[in-house]
């Protein structure tokens, strides 16, 4: 894989911390985090579900099954419903995250149609991807065919003067200022019409 490529670029960033934990869920461990969430000692979250402490550590553990009337208990001990149980918690959610990028201190990405310069490197499990490119590209005929991905895309105009080549419209030039946004997974491709390299800014889903 060339992770020079555009197409793997936003490949690389979706698999970057953000694979999915297809184990099932352990009953006991589910039972141990929220009585843990509670703050509750082993003897405080038996009596509080009128269980015996022996039988929540099994369950715990995963040395027995809990019958339903046992499940029924915890339940009521815990102040949830029973199929909460069995349901993974929500995953944490993070507050306040920042990451700054200095001018021209992303990460550059080169390739024969466009400078890459990724920006907020610093975050894992982003939502979206930012970058920067240089257009160098003047023709289509230079790109190996259409540029297709996952997701939806933004792109705006920093300098100079392109034109949004799409699979499905005709060609739109776009000067600086402007801007789109458009369904990624149909092709397309960006080359620069005006005498200098045009620059634009780039967001890619990554959801």
């Amino acid at each position: 894989m060339d992770a020079k490529d555009p197409k793997n670029l936003i490949r690389i960033a979706r698999q970057n911390g953000d694979a999915a934990d297809g184990t099932p869920l352990d009953l006991g461990e589910r039972v141990r985090a929220l009585r843990k969430a509670r703050d509750w000692t082993l003897e405080q979250a038996a009596r509080q579900a009128g269980l015996a402490r022996s039988t929540l550590s099994k369950i715990e553990n995963g040395q027995m099954s809990p019958t339903y009337d046992a499940l029924k208990k915890l339940a009521v001990g815990l102040e949830i419903s029973v199929p909460q149980l069995f349901t993974p918690p929500q995953a944490e959610k993070v507050n306040g995250r920042l990451s700054i990028t200095k001018s021209g201190q992303g990460s550059a990405q080169a390739t024969v149609t466009y400078e890459h310069e990724l920006l907020a490197e610093t975050l894992t499990k982003k939502q979206m991807l930012p970058y920067r490119a240089r257009v160098r590209a003047r023709d289509m005929s230079e790109f190996e065919g259409w540029v297709r991905h996952d997701g939806e895309e933004f792109l705006y105009v920093l300098t100079g003067v392109i034109r949004l080549y799409t699979e499905f419209y005709e060609p739109i030039e776009m000067r600086r200022g402007d801007s789109a946004y458009y369904d990624a997974t149909m092709g397309h491709n960006v080359v620069s019409v005006s005498a200098e390299d045009a620059n634009i800014l780039w967001v890619t889903s990554l959801t």
